[in-house]
C-alpha cells in the first residue's frame, strides 16, 4: 500500500468514526432534550467521506431513519463513496 492509499484510508476510517460519534451524541442529546447537532453537520460529515459511519449510526442507534434526507441520501453516498474507492484501490493495484 502506497503513503497516499495509507492517507486516505486513514482519512475514511478518522470519517466514519466521527460520523458514527456525531450520531451517538445527538441521539443522546435528542433523549436528554438538550440542544442537538445541526442535520447540516451531520450531512456534510457523511459527504465528506464518513458515509458507512453514518449509516451504522442510523441503524445501530436507530437515529434520522424515518427523515427523508437521511433514510435518502446516507445510503446514497455509502454506494458512491463504496464505488469510488474500490476503483481508485483496484486501479492502484495495477488494474485499468
Amino acid at each position: 500500500m502506497t503513503a497516499a492509499q495509507l492517507a486516505l484510508a486513514a482519512y475514511i476510517a478518522g470519517m466514519n468514526l466521527l460520523a458514527f460519534s456525531l450520531y451517538a451524541a445527538d441521539k443522546r442529546r435528542a433523549r436528554l432534550h438538550m440542544w442537538r447537532i445541526r442535520e447540516s453537520t451531520l450531512l456534510a460529515v457523511t459527504v465528506l467521506g464518513g458515509s458507512l459511519g453514518a449509516l451504522l449510526g442510523m441503524h445501530l442507534l436507530r437515529h434520522k431513519t424515518k427523515d427523508p434526507k437521511f433514510y435518502l441520501l446516507v445510503p446514497t453516498f455509502f454506494l458512491l463513496h463504496a464505488a469510488v474507492f474500490a476503483d481508485m484501490f483496484w486501479r492502484a493495484a495495477g488494474g485499468n
